[in-house]
C-alpha cells in the first residue's frame, strides 16, 4: 500500500467511526487525518519532482558526454597535426640516424614501430642483445646490427 493510499484508508475510518468532531478527541482526530492527507500530497508532488529532474539530468549528462567526446577528438586532431608539423622538422642529421643522443654515449635512446603499432623504445644495450619483446602484444622483435666500417 502506498502512503496515499494508507492516508485515504485512514480517512475512510475515521469517516466510518463517525467521529464527533464538534468534540476535542473528533477534531484532534480530524486534523491529524487532514494534516497527513497533505503531507502525504506534498511527497507526491516531491516526488514526480525529482524524477523529472533525474531525467534532465540524465539527458544533460548524454549531452556533456558527446561536448567532451567532440572536444576530445578534436584536441587529437590538432595534437596529431602539430606532431606531425614537429616531425617534419626532425632534422635527421643534427640528431643522427641511429638514435637521439642526450649527451652520454651509453643514454642513446632507439625506436622501433612494432605490427601492432606500439612504439617500443630501448638503449643500445638491449640493441646488442638482438631482441626485445613488445610490451603491447609480445612479439619478439629482433635486430640486425650492421657494422659501419
Amino acid at each position: 500500500m502506498t502512503i496515499s493510499e494508507k492516508a485515504a484508508y485512514l480517512k475512510g475510518l475515521m469517516d466510518g467511526l463517525k467521529l464527533d468532531t464538534d468534540k476535542p478527541e473528533g477534531q484532534m482526530i480530524a486534523s491529524i487525518v487532514e494534516l497527513l492527507g497533505d503531507v502525504t500530497t506534498t511527497l507526491a508532488n516531491v516526488q514526480e519532482t525529482t524524477i523529472a529532474i533525474s531525467d534532465e539530468l540524465d539527458e544533460i549528462e548524454e549531452d556533456l558526454d558527446a561536448i567532451e567526446d567532440y572536444i576530445l577528438s578534436e584536441d587529437d586532431e590538432d595534437f596529431e597535426d602539430d606532431y606531425e608539423d614537429d616531425f617534419d622538422d626532425f632534422d635527421d642529421e643534427e640528431y643522427g640516424e641511429e638514435g637521439f643522443d642526450f649527451g652520454d654515449e651509453d643514454s642513446i635512446i632507439y625506436s622501433v614501430e612494432c605490427a601492432c603499432g606500439e612504439i617500443v623504445d630501448f638503449d643500445e644495450e638491449t640493441l646488442e642483445q638482438g631482441s626485445i619483446t613488445c610490451p603491447n602484444c609480445g612479439e619478439l622483435l629482433e635486430f640486425v646490427v650492421e657494422d659501419e666500417e
